[in-house]
């Protein structure tokens, strides 16, 4: 059984794509792909038991995606790796020295 820890779309302390914005599925993919990348800039490459990933949850409104850990709770560096993350991910794209995609619609 694995266990999920939800990090958000984009750093806690930027904005992120807006459902209900022009082409919100096609662009929240693509800024969760660009929080991936800053995560492991800041907290390192997964181990084995451990993936980052885009995961989808219906909402009223549509879809919403998000960046999650999905982790082994059995094997400790997964454990370790997903706190790690759920502590120090970064809380600024600049923290991870990623900028943020230029063609995103924030509203």
């Amino acid at each position: 059984m694995q266990e999920v820890y939800w990090l958000g779309p984009a750093p806690a302390e930027e904005n992120c794509v807006q459902m209900g914005s022009p082409d919100y599925a096609r662009e929240a993919r693509a800024e969760c792909k660009r929080y991936i990348e800053a995560i492991r800039k800041v907290c390192g490459p997964e181990p084995d038991g451990a993936q980052l990933t885009i995961k989808s949850q219906p909402h009223d409104f549509g879809t919403y995606y998000e960046v999650a850990v999905v982790f082994d709770p059995e094997n400790q560096s997964a454990c370790e790796y997903a706190a790690t993350c759920d502590r120090d991910a970064p809380k600024t794209w600049a923290e991870a020295s990623v900028a943020p995609s230029p063609t995103l619609q924030f509203q």
